[in-house]
C-alpha cells in the first residue's frame, strides 16, 4: 500500500515521535511505501510547558519526514493535505491523541479524501484526554466523523470511541513494546551511573511529571514503604507541574534521603540506564488510556506496579507481570511495593514479562492498519 502518515516525527521529541519511528519501520519492512508529514509547529510557546520541542538526543531513529504541519496555522493544513494527496495515498493515517490538533487533522483528512479513494485511519492513543480543555468534546465528535476507520489500542480507548461515534469500524490491537532504548549496562553499573548502591531496592517513576500522573500518591505511599522496608525512589522526567512544591512535599513527608529526583527530559541513550537499574515501575496514574512507559518498562523486562484506570490493567498480569492497585490509594500503592519486594526468589517477574510481551509487537499493529484497510 501507498501510506501517508501525518504525526509528531524526529527532530520532535516524545513518545509520539518514537512511536512514528518505530512503526514507520516495520510497516516499510513489510513492503508498504510510506510517508510521513510532521510538524513544524507542534505546540505554540505559550501552550507548551517545557523547556524544548525538540529531541536533543544523541542516539535517535531519524525516519524520512517532511516537517509541514503548523497546529495552529490553517494555510500550513492546506499545504499538508496538498503534499499527501500528491502522493496518492490508499491510506492517510493520522497519529491522534489530544483534540488541539483535531482541527488540522480534521481539515487534511476532509481535503485528502475529497474525489479520492483514499481511507482515512485513526491511530488513537485517546478519546478522551487525560486534562480537559474547552472544546475538547466538540473538536473530538466533529474530527472523529473525517475518518473511515479506527485502531484503538486499549478496550478503554475502543468504549470511549464508541460513546463518542457508535458506527465506528475499528481494530482493537495493544499498544507494542517499545524497544528503541537499548543499554549495554548491569543493573549495578546502571545504579552506580545513578549514585545509588548495588544493593539497593530501587523504583522508578520515569516520564513527563504532570499532575494526573500521581507522584503525589507515590510519595505518600513511598512514606508508607520506608516504614517497613528501605526503598529508593527514581524519579526520571521533565516536570510540566510546580517541582518546587514535588520538593517541599518530600522534605514533609521526611523521605528526602530516600527519593533520587532527575528533572530533565531523558534523551534516547540514557532511557536504558534508569530501567536496567529499577526493580520495578510505577505508574500511579489518576486517569489514563494506556502508556508507553509500561511497554518501555517491558521492553527491558522491567515489571510494573499500575493504578487500575483506563487501560493499563489490560497489560499487566496480576502477580505475575507485575500488580494492579486502585487509583489515587497511597496505602495500597505502598502495601504493593512492599509486597513486590518481599516476594520469593523463585518468582521471577522478569522472566513473566519477557515471555508476555512477546504479543506486544508492532507486526501486530502492522496487521491491524492493514486489516482494517483492506476492509474499508
Amino acid at each position: 500500500m501507498r501510506i501517508v502518515a501525518v504525526s509528531t516525527a524526529y527532530p520532535m521529541r516524545g513518545g509520539m515521535a518514537h512511536y512514528m519511528a518505530l512503526l514507520y519501520r516495520t510497516l516499510v519492512q513489510r513492503g508498504h511505501e510510506v510517508r510521513v508529514i510532521s510538524f513544524s509547529r507542534q505546540y505554540p510557546g505559550l501552550l507548551f510547558p517545557g523547556k524544548t520541542q525538540t529531541d536533543l538526543s544523541r542516539d535517535v531513529e531519524a525516519i524520512p519526514s517532511e516537517a509541514v504541519l503548523d497546529s495552529i496555522n490553517p494555510f500550513s493544513w492546506l499545504r499538508s493535505a496538498s503534499r499527501a494527496r500528491s502522493f496518492s495515498p490508499d491510506v492517510l493515517l493520522l497519529n491522534y491523541w489530544m483534540p488541539f490538533f483535531m482541527p488540522a487533522y480534521a481539515t487534511v483528512a476532509c481535503l485528502v479524501r475529497l474525489f479520492s479513494r483514499t481511507r482515512v485511519i485513526f491511530l488513537c492513543h485517546n478519546i478522551v484526554p487525560h486534562e480537559r480543555r474547552l472544546g475538547d468534546r466538540l473538536f473530538t465528535r466533529v474530527g472523529l466523523r473525517t475518518a473511515h476507520g479506527f485502531v484503538v489500542q486499549t478496550e478503554a480507548v475502543r468504549d470511549d470511541l464508541l460513546r463518542a461515534r457508535a458506527d465506528a469500524k475499528y481494530r482493537l490491537v495493544s499498544l507494542p513494546a517499545f524497544d528503541l532504548f537499548k543499554t549495554s549496562l548491569s543493573r549495578g553499573e546502571a545504579r552506580e551511573r545513578l549514585g545509588l548502591d548495588p544493593k539497593d531496592r530501587v523504583v522508578l517513576f520515569f516520564g513527563y511529571v504532570r499532575r494526573y500522573k500521581g507522584l503525589g500518591v507515590l510519595l505518600q505511599a513511598m512514606r508508607t514503604v520506608r516504614e517497613s522496608m528501605a526503598v529508593k525512589l527514581v524519579v526520571a522526567g521533565e516536570f510540566y507541574e510546580d517541582v518546587v512544591s514535588t520538593e517541599r512535599s518530600i522534605q514533609e513527608l521526611g523521605i528526602a534521603k530516600d527519593v533520587l529526583m532527575f528533572d530533565e527530559y531523558i534523551p534516547n541513550e540514557d532511557v536504558g540506564t534508569y530501567f536496567a537499574a529499577a526493580d520495578v515501575v510505577t505508574l500511579p496514574y489518576l486517569s489514563a488510556t494506556q502508556s508507553g512507559i509500561l511497554q518501555i518498562s517491558y521492553n527491558f523486562d522491567t515489571p510494573v506496579i499500575v493504578s487500575d484506570v483506563g487501560g493499563l490493567a489490560e497489560s499487566v498480569i496480576e502477580g505475575k507481570t507485575g500488580f494492579v492497585v486502585p487509583p489515587g490509594d497511597g496505602a495500597a500503592l505502598a502495601q504493593a511495593i512492599i509486597r513486590f519486594f518481599q516476594r520469593s526468589p523463585t518468582e521471577d517477574f522478569a522472566a513473566r514479562v519477557r515471555e508476555y510481551k512477546t504479543q506486544f509487537s508492532w507486526d501486530r499493529m502492522a496487521e491491524a492498519v492493514e486489516s482494517l484497510a483492506a476492509d474499508l
